[in-house]
């Protein structure tokens, strides 16, 4: 069966400008995404969003069925999918789930959101689904979920045959990060989560980010195949360098992950990468 490539019905462009607008009037978001919170790390804050969600949106073109935006969050990736036709199920947990009706009243004026449906959801608890994903997304959420091992199982059960992950992480090799994060929790990996809503205590992991290498061997020890070739490295450059030069600096980043290995695994902040279902 011939797949052909999905025409998006809004830009990556056009839903960043919409959601700027829907910062200004919803105080949660604005905290959260912090995009209006300083003008001198706008640029920087924009390139580093705009590029992943570019990723998903590159990796779901040919995808023809749902998909499962495991910790959707807010539900941003979820809403810009269905926006653009895509039947999305959103699983979240916290105070994210509260907040995505408000959501829902500012977007459908920009288009039918009705594929976009949601549960305050444990993945570890999920109901198998009456019909297999296409595709997985999960978007800074590996690093959260523990065991991984035991979650990689649920996801490849939930994935039709040749289903898609697609992962947006944070890169487990920048010293940078490492080091950052060291200091704010040290060796403690993994952590005890008591959910209200849920009346039970989960396992979480306390940002408990990988390098690619490392997620590889997981993903390849469950019986996924990784697709190298979709590896995608974000963000080198401090904030200072983006005013007034975003593409630019965009660019440049772009052809030094894909010619120094060093900077690529001890300086880039963000880590995409696919996996499939064979």
């Amino acid at each position: 069966m011939l797949s052909f490539a999905k025409i998006f019905l809004m830009t990556v462009e056009q839903f960043f400008k919409h959601l700027l607008e829907e910062l200004e009037s919803h105080p949660t978001l604005k905290g959260y995404y912090r995009f209006l919170n300083d003008s001198k790390s706008f640029e920087f804050r924009k390139a580093y969003y705009v590029q992943r969600l570019e990723y998903i949106e590159q990796q779901v073109k040919n995808v023809n069925g749902p998909i499962w935006d495991i910790g959707c969050g807010y539900g941003t990736t979820a809403i810009f999918l269905a926006l653009n036709g895509y039947k999305v199920h959103g699983s979240t947990l916290e105070y994210y789930f509260s907040e995505i009706p408000q959501r829902l009243e500012f977007w459908k004026k920009y288009g039918d959101i009705s594929g976009f449906t949601f549960d305050y959801e444990n993945l570890y608890d999920s109901t198998p689904p009456k019909e297999h994903y296409a595709a997985v997304i999960v978007q800074d959420t590996l690093h959260h979920t523990e065991p991984i091992d035991e979650a990689l199982k649920i996801i490849k059960s939930c994935l039709e045959q040749n289903g898609k992950v697609i992962a947006v992480e944070e890169n487990g090799n920048n010293w940078i990060q490492s080091l950052k994060l060291y200091k704010q929790r040290g060796n403690k990996r993994i952590i005890e989560y008591h959910d209200e809503r849920l009346g039970k205590t989960i396992l979480l992991g306390n940002e408990n980010i990988r390098s690619y290498a490392h997620w590889k061997s997981l993903f390849e020890k469950e019986g996924f195949k990784m697709v190298d070739d979709s590896v995608h490295y974000v963000r080198l450059y401090p904030p200072m360098l983006f005013k007034g030069a975003t593409e630019s600096i965009v660019a440049k980043e772009q052809r030094i992950w894909r010619s120094n290995r060093f900077l690529k695994e001890r300086f880039f902040f963000g880590l995409n990468f696919c996996a499939f279902k064979p």
